[in-house]
């Protein structure tokens, strides 16, 4: 095959491993492509943006893939040209149903069945190197020493020994799975499955299964439920003398079988999908979609188009790709005037060195992947730097690009905009919020200076009946430098005035505008006129000033306002009350501040308990910010869209001031399978024995915003970190080394955790565990999961770790014990 980029072309030779589970690029680098490290994968005419960025022949398309892939933790392109047409549609087909099967795996804990064939066939397979389908004992210990194990030799060959059942010196496959079952035991889970026997008589029964679910795992599943859970996983059964009974024409001295669940059994269970962490109704949509926009948090993106920092980042469609194969609901454009004569608008970051991509590509890429994950409304919020000759341009190309699936007029059903539409009636539907310039300021200037009449009339909350003010406002066209001649000013204004008349000004008693001190306003002159035909797409998120949140201001249900991180923490110290209020019916949108540079994010649930429903973050950049908006939007079947918790939507002041303390109690007892560091070609880092250690911390909102009763102080357990900035706290906790065993760490260290809730917000504190290397700081973390305590499930769960990028790793587990109780 051919691999081509933008500077080159060269030969390739390309291997697929299945049993191994990656792709092999043969060159000087002989570089590895993890199959589940794979993040998409185009063919022919998908991939059509990079072979014209790239000015190849058209007649290559049908011969061209491109796969976008993470490696050393870094996000990367690869483009191939296969030798024929007919070659291109196998390895596609191939590609496409071995990554099938590793992104099964890669949503949870299910399948454990597939999960284990996937890893002894893994590991059997890197284990052969003489490819014999043999495993002598150095290929045995060599594959220990791969997976960390602390294993001794002599007990290692002990359990060699024992795994070859025919005395042969070597082991096949049946023994090699045998030799696996021996190296996987758990005492841990042993212990466990000893206590629960030993509260029914030494039986593991369907009682005791039953007293083990109701008592530890506190679950509210009916007897019925749970018989058919126990009779799914119990494979054994124990012989036992039933009881008299006088009408039954069975001696009473007859044994009886009795189905019972061996120890296998149970760590199936636990292990199992019927047995998660994730409380989210088996990744369904399950919230109810049919409330206004206005009440749901919303997945959202800040810098969209970028894929490195804000700097000399490079700009692309990737980064769309991405988000919305996350189900981001909310992406940015910065639109600037592309280069003269014929150029179309151009994205990119303005006053930096970061690259272009034309919007209709961005438009293409949104069109084609918007709705493959989530079928709920894309709302595209745009900064718009162009003249109106591009203004024009920028609503054409997103007319021709989108079609039908752009909104551009209220829904028919319900033509009044009284108050938002929910994500059901949006459904496949984007929308386009920019500011409307035309809403800014009372006068538009015009190339003539002549006015155009329009009328509106609205009463204020100050006024009374009967002493209504009829207001009657100036709109001046503005000017259209070369389009002018041929449009005739008559049309422009009978557009002008339809248009305004479904998009409302917000009606005000107050002659100034009361903006929350501190907070700068940019002048009008700053921004270019409004072009009518970008205007007119502006239906449910109209861009406005805020002016300020009180009494003396009302906003229409479809005007929104965009407050950057610095200007919303004023706000929320000032007023959050007001913010909360006036979030139930009005959308809000949030973003990170300029001297962000290195394209950090802040923590989102500071401003989701103020109401905002669009917390823009740099997807770009993985930290606990975008690790708490990843746990938040794991819900509601990654749909991308969340409802509040009621307190932030009810009227009654008193759910949301109702402050509770309580306990998390945590063990951490052990993990499994962690995954060992890889070099830049994918190569596991093979001279690091793991010395693993869990890094817990809970991340709570700063409720003192919040007209609250004060809290009663509490001493929390000695802890290694307490911080509090930005309006949210967080708590971290760590556990001890466990030395030269990242296979099966056993640590079974217990911490009480006290924290504060108010209005039962329990889906905005976090709780993230970071499993470590001893003594690195330059190593990623071994593993990675964050989730909401509103969404954990209590008793002894396995937490599927994830890498540093948020893809889950197949075979590593961490295994805890939780409890939440109030204090």
């Amino acid at each position: 095959m051919t691999k081509v980029s933008n500077k080159r072309r060269k030969k390739v030779v390309l291997r697929i491993e299945p049993d191994l589970g990656h792709l092999v690029i043969m060159s000087k680098s002989h570089k590895l492509i993890p199959l589940e490290n794979i993040r998409d994968i185009r063919a022919q005419s998908d991939a059509r943006f990079y072979r014209e960025q790239f000015q190849l022949p058209a007649e290559w398309e049908q011969r061209w893939l491109t796969l976008s892939y993470i490696v050393d933790s870094k996000h990367k392109i690869l483009h191939l040209i296969a030798e024929t047409a007919d070659a291109l549609r196998e390895l596609d087909e191939t590609l496409r149903q071995l990554h099938a099967v590793r992104k099964s795996l890669m949503s949870g804990l299910g399948e454990s069945a597939l999960r284990q064939a996937v890893w002894e066939r893994q590991y059997w397979t890197a284990s052969d190197q003489e490819k014999d389908e043999k495993l002598v004992f150095e290929e045995v210990e060599g594959l220990c020493k791969r997976l960390g194990m602390a294993h001794n030799r002599e007990d290692l060959l002990r359990i060699f020994k024992q795994a070859d059942r025919q005395g042969r010196d070597y082991l096949d496959f049946e023994d090699f799975r045998y030799f696996v079952k021996l190296l996987k035991a758990r005492p841990e889970v042993e212990r466990l499955y000893r206590h629960i026997r030993s509260s029914s008589n030494g039986v593991f029964n369907v009682e005791a299964f039953k007293h083990f679910l109701r008592e530890s795992q506190r679950s509210t599943a009916s007897d019925e439920e749970i018989q058919t859970l126990f009779n799914l996983y119990a494979s054994g059964s124990k012989t036992q003398t039933a009881p008299a009974d006088l009408s039954s024409t069975t001696s009473a001295d007859q044994p009886q079988p009795t189905l019972v669940m061996s120890k296998q059994d149970f760590t199936t269970f636990l292990l199992s999908s019927d047995n998660p962490s994730f409380s989210d109704r088996h990744s369904k949509v399950w919230h109810d979609m049919t409330r206004p926009l206005s009440e749901y948090f919303v997945s959202s993106s800040h810098n969209t188009y970028l894929v490195g920092n804000q700097l000399m980042g490079d700009s692309t469609i990737e980064g769309y790709i991405r988000a919305l194969l996350y189900s981001c609901r909310s992406v940015e454009i910065d639109i600037y005037d592309g280069a003269p004569p014929l150029s179309e608008p151009m994205i990119f970051h303005g006053k930096t060195l970061t690259s272009k991509v034309s919007l209709r590509e961005v438009c293409e890429a949104i069109k084609k992947y918007g709705f493959m994950t989530s079928p709920y409304p894309i709302i595209i919020s745009a900064e718009v730097h162009c003249g109106l000759v591009q203004q024009d341009l920028i609503a054409k190309i997103m007319l021709e690009v989108f079609g039908d699936a752009l909104i551009r007029s209220p829904l028919a059903d319900r033509p009044k905009l009284d108050a938002l539409p929910s994500p059901d009636d949006l459904k496949g539907k984007i929308l386009l919020k920019t500011k409307n310039h035309m809403l800014l300021s009372k006068k538009l200037a015009s190339a003539d200076s002549s006015g155009v009449e329009g009328s509106s009339s609205t009463t204020s909350e100050s006024e009374t009946p009967g002493t209504q003010s009829d207001r009657r406002t100036s709109f001046k066209l503005p000017r259209r430098e070369s389009v002018s001649k041929h449009v005739r000013r008559e049309s422009d204004a009978v557009r002008a005035l339809n248009m305004l008349k479904r998009v409302r000004s917000g009606r005000r008693t107050s002659s100034s505008h009361e903006i929350p001190p501190g907070i700068v306003r940019r002048a009008e002159s700053d921004k270019p006129p409004m072009s009518f035909a970008l205007a007119e797409l502006l239906v449910y998120t109209v861009g406005v000033r805020c002016r300020g949140i009180n009494k003396k201001e009302e906003y229409a249900p479809e005007h929104m306002f965009s407050l950057s991180e610095n200007t919303m923490n004023k706000m929320v110290k000032t007023g959050m009350l007001d913010l909360i209020k006036h979030s139930r019916s009005h959308l809000i949108r949030i973003y990170p501040k300029g001297m962000r540079l290195r394209s950090t994010n802040y923590e989102p649930h500071h401003y989701w308990v103020a109401g905002a429903q669009l917390v823009a973050l740099n997807w770009q950049t993985v930290d606990i910010g975008t690790m708490i908006n990843h746990a938040m939007f794991q819900r509601n079947g990654r749909s991308g869209y969340v409802l509040k918790p009621p307190a932030l939507t009810n009227k009654d002041k008193s759910i949301l001031l109702t402050r509770k303390k309580h306990i998390l109690d945590l063990t951490v007892i052990s993990a499994q399978q962690l995954s060992r560091p890889k070099d830049e070609n994918g190569h596991e880092i093979n001279n690091i024995t793991l010395s693993p250690f869990v890094e817990v911390s809970l991340h709570i909102p700063d409720w003192s915003n919040l007209p609250l009763p004060p809290a009663t102080p509490t001493q929390p357990p000695p802890l290694v970190h307490q911080s509090s900035s930005n309006f949210a706290r967080s708590l971290t906790y760590k556990t001890n080394v466990i030395k030269n065993n990242g296979f099966n760490p056993l640590w079974e260290e217990r911490f009480r955790i006290p924290f504060d809730s108010v209005g039962d917000m329990l889906d905005l504190c976090f709780l993230r565990f970071v499993v470590r290397h001893e003594g690195d700081d330059d190593l990623e973390p071994l593993g990675i999961y964050c989730i909401s305590l509103g969404s954990l499930q209590t008793g002894y769960r396995h937490l599927p770790l994830h890498d540093s990028h948020l893809s889950q790793y197949l075979f590593s587990t961490l295994f805890i014990k939780s409890a939440l109780n109030d204090a």
